[in-house]
């Protein structure tokens, strides 16, 4: 099998089983010699395969981005009512409506552009060295020149280049976490594997992204970039369809339900209007004044800043939101699909017991006696062990395998100095872990003597010792008691390493089969959950949130971290990877009703179980942090990356990064993600409840056969300039306390609930009426017809003062809520006031919008008629209080995390 190297072949030979080749076959493929590819060789195969790197989309440039704000539903209805205004030479109305359209373009464009650019900057590529030879000579160079072929070589702490196959490996572990999801680091060699062997087999093969933990190595590249493991997952992420969010697909509904309304009330008006004698021109402008005010124009605009501001929030509680529609699917969650590895844990072995025949004992908890099993356990965890501990302050820096560095940290936490330990046992020989051996040994010299130190697995140390050490004796050992006590602690999810020693003559090696030792104890380990990660599931939970835990790991280990933390329950909740084989779809769908812990999973089993979960109805956010878990994460309803040890492809994949890689921030962003569709809901309320009210003062008075109330230039002026700034400061609300203390929305529910319409209807007619009545007075009263549209205008423009107090919550009172605890709120309304009021002084605006100045007498009645929006809603939260709200409340309380604003 060959090819050559320099024809561009590198797709072809990459398709061959590397782990299942011979060495001799590999290097005369690639072409690889003995001192390493040259100067000049090397930079032919870079330019025929490009860089060591993941390909990248370009970012959207300002002109996409801008042209993409309008496409929403609601701009269009807005540039279609601009072409009937230009088709009539209503040019003002026409220039209004067109700088509307360009100015909710601008606001959208900075948002947007805002957001990408943070994403990029977060998931910008590190620059990493690689050890390579060339021409004989070793070199230190970027690992995005590395190309097919090179010899590279591998030491402790580095992380892997790219995809090579090991020519030579000393004791090489490496932690492969982000492509298996293992929390144990894979023990490495040289020789050949089988040909139908699983990545996480594979032990001739360093694989890109993964780290080295202890040991050294040397191997050659047999593929780069796109073409590792890490990129070809990265590839099948790029091929899944990002499904549309919860937000896009209400939006989507409600643009659908107001061009609806639109049209039947543009037919209504004509149809009216016409029945009544006037002329079609007339009605054309009278339809264009009734699509106006019930386009919400201002709705993109003040979704865009409260998904903005929720970004913000969420950032502040660790929570970077990367597409800002994400915000709100947060809030919406039904269920959040957690790794384990890292994520519900801190990734991290710790000893969290140490057991001998005196019982056991935990770390930092009893002191260690002199010369007991205890000491010697300890002190065998540190000789048969090539990690270290360094100091930065008052914390360990672990260098090494993290089994070994916690074997060294449980010491120093029962107040052995490891340090000391390795001085008073100096080093004769050592014996390397080998996955055949089970085992890894040292000799350490001690009063003259040599001692044979053993650590490994239980079984295997088992069957070497002959007895056990019992305070200052021995005595025969108890195989069969000792194995029931490691096999209960490996229940509980614990690894197990043995430990045991013995006298070897001077001068001589340990046999490759130790027999006669003596067995000193276990410590048990384990990768522990984060702190306050119990907490966070159990708030999820209250929340009416299901938690399952997807990962790579084993299911004995995934099932007891699940237990600790409160995932697992009840019979039926265990399902793995190979069970997942065999179902079909919907065998998977009926099994994940009640699995919450799914073990061994591949990449395609995540996704299976992300979209039977999805097809069940679920809103489903994934985290994790590995490669591994890049497709579940774009193919979810929100993918949830970590920041600090996630990878760039999980991140690129991901809409939310938590930049302190725990999982409690998800909790909390749970609870800003509600608060931000509370806001986005009391938004959307506010713009459609005075559109209704609009749409009815305008059917009413035709109906009537009266003068139009206001024309359409006044109802973009009360839409945008008026009640835009007071919609844009109802995204700053602090959300009420109760947020936690619901079910998740379901997804077939629009962004306006039921209870919500009854009100929309409520306050339309409330504000209609005053302002016809309003109207009708004055013109009663001899004014102009100018005069009459300046008072009605006013009116709403008051009714809306009021009206936003009544929209900062869907259930409390407005007196309930502080009018200094959204201080943009209490700004925006008195700006809207005072804007309006120099546009009905100033001549400027009152030529461009008609209107002329209004008598105190005027002013009062519109203060006193205005008021009664107040009386209105708040008895209508008095009567409607008990029902949609009892719906909608968990029966659990949500803990201490929530808002408590």
């Amino acid at each position: 099998m060959s090819r050559d190297p320099g024809n561009g072949g590198q797709s072809a030979f990459s398709a061959a089983r590397w782990h299942a080749l011979t060495e001799q076959d590999i290097l005369a493929g690639l072409e690889s010699p003995d001192t390493g590819l040259d100067a000049r060789e090397a930079a032919r195969r870079l330019e025929r395969y490009g860089p060591n790197a993941l390909p990248e989309a370009d970012p959207p440039g300002l002109p996409e981005i801008f042209a993409r704000q309008f496409l929403s539903p609601l701009i269009y209805i807005l540039v279609a009512a601009g072409a009937v205004t230009a088709a009539l030479q209503e040019w003002i109305d026409t220039g209004i409506i067109l700088a509307v359209v360009i100015l909710n373009a601008i606001i959208g464009t900075i948002q947007e552009s805002g957001a990408e650019r943070a994403m990029r900057a977060l998931s910008a590529l590190l620059s990493h060295k690689a050890a390579v030879l060339r021409g004989g000579q070793p070199l230190h160079i970027e690992s995005r020149l590395l190309v097919p072929g090179d010899r590279v070589l591998l030491e402790s702490g580095v992380r892997v280049p790219a995809d090579i196959r090991l020519l030579s490996a000393n004791n090489l572990l490496i932690d492969e976490a982000l492509l298996t999801g293992e929390s144990t680091a894979a023990s490495k060699r040289t020789g050949i594997a089988s040909a139908d062997a699983p990545l996480a087999e594979q032990f001739n093969m360093a694989r890109a992204g993964t780290i080295v933990r202890s040991g050294r190595a040397m191997g050659v590249v047999v593929a780069t970039g796109s073409d590792t493991a890490v990129g070809q997952i990265a590839e099948s992420m790029r091929l899944e369809q990002t499904p549309q969010t919860p937000l896009q697909q209400r939006l989507g509904r409600l643009a659908q339900m107001i061009g609806i309304a639109v049209g039947l009330t543009a037919l209504l008006s004509f149809a009216i209007g016409t029945a009544g004698g006037k002329s079609g021109a007339e009605m054309l402008k009278v339809a264009v004044a009734l699509a106006v005010s019930a386009t919400p124009e201002g709705l993109p605009v003040a979704f865009t800043i409260t998904l903005a501001v929720g970004v913000r929030r969420m950032a502040n509680r660790k929570a970077i939101i990367r597409h800002l529609p994400a915000v709100e699917t947060l809030g919406s969650t039904t269920v959040i699909g957690s790794d384990k590895t890292g994520t519900l844990t801190q990734n991290e072995m710790t000893v969290m017991e140490v057991w001998t025949v005196a019982g056991t004992h935990l770390p930092g908890k009893e002191p260690v006696p002199p010369g007991s099993p205890l000491e010697r356990t300890l002190i065998a965890g540190i000789v048969a062990n090539e990690a270290s501990l360094g100091r930065e302050g008052d914390e360990w820096v672990p260098e090494g395998d993290p089994t070994e560095t916690a074997l060294l940290v449980a010491a120093e936490a029962f107040g052995v100095d490891h340090e000391r330990v390795r001085a008073i046992y100096p080093p004769v020989f050592d014996v390397p872990f080998e996955p055949d051996l089970r085992y890894s040994g040292a000799v350490r010299e001690s009063a003259g003597t040599h001692l044979f130190f053993v650590k490994g697995a239980p079984e295997r140390v088992l069957e070497m010792c002959t007895a056990v050490e019992h305070g200052s004796h021995r005595e025969p050992i108890d195989r069969a008691a000792i194995q029931q006590v490691t096999d209960a602690a490996a229940a509980r999810g614990f690894r197990i390493l043995a430990m045991a020693h013995g006298e070897i003559a001077p001068g001589a090696e340990p046999p490759r089969d130790p027999t006669g030792l003596t067995y000193l104890g276990f410590e048990a380990m384990m990768d522990p959950p984060r702190d306050g990660v119990i907490a966070a599931v159990r708030g999820c939970q209250q929340a009416g949130i299901r938690v399952v835990m997807i990962t790579g790991d084993h299911a004995s280990t995934a099932l007891a971290i699940s237990r600790q933390v409160g995932i697992a329950a009840g019979e039926g909740a265990l399902v793995v990877g190979r069970e997942i084989e065999s179902m079909t779809d919907e065998e998977l769908q009926e099994r994940m009703r009640s699995a919450t812990v799914c073990a061994r999973m591949s990449p395609d089993h995540k996704l299976r179980v992300v979209q039977a979960l999805q097809r069940e109805g679920h809103v489903v956010a994934v985290t994790g942090d590995g490669v591994n878990d890049a497709p579940a994460l774009r193919v979810a309803d929100l993918g949830i990356a970590m920041g600090g040890s996630g990878t760039d492809v999980a991140r690129e994949a991901a809409d939310m990064v938590l930049a302190d890689d725990n999982f409690v921030s998800i909790y909390a962003a749970v609870s800003e993600g509600r608060i931000t569709f509370d806001n986005i809901r009391n938004v959307t309320f506010f713009l459609v409840s005075t559109g209704a009210a609009e749409i009815a003062l305008i059917i009413t008075a035709l109906t009537l056969d009266w003068e139009i109330p206001l024309l359409a230039a006044q109802l973009l002026w009360l839409n945008l300039v008026t009640n835009g700034l007071q919609d844009v400061a109802l995204a700053f609300e602090p959300g009420d306390r109760a947020v936690l203390r619901r079910r998740p929305r379901a997804r077939s529910e629009g962004i306006l609930s039921r209870l919500l319409w009854e009100r929309v209807l409520l306050t339309a007619a409330v504000m209609g009426a005053g302002t016809l009545v309003l109207f009708r007075w004055e013109l009663e009263s001899g004014q102009s017809v100018e005069y009459a549209r300046s008072v009605a205008l006013t009116a709403l423009v008051v009714f809306e003062v009021f009206h936003v107090g009544n929209s900062r919550s869907e259930y409390v009172s407005a007196f309930r809520k502080s009018v200094f605890s959204n201080r943009f709120l209490l700004v925006a309304t008195f700006a809207a006031v005072s804007v309006h009021l120099v546009a009905l002084y100033l001549p400027a605006t009152q030529y461009i919008l008609r209107v002329e100045p209004i008598g105190l007498d005027s002013w009062l009645r519109i203060v006193l008629v205005a008021s009664s929006i107040l009386v209105a809603v708040e008895l209508h939260k008095l009567v409607r209080r008990g029902g949609p709200r009892s719906r909608e409340a968990h029966p659990a309380s949500a803990g201490g995390l929530a808002s408590g604003r």
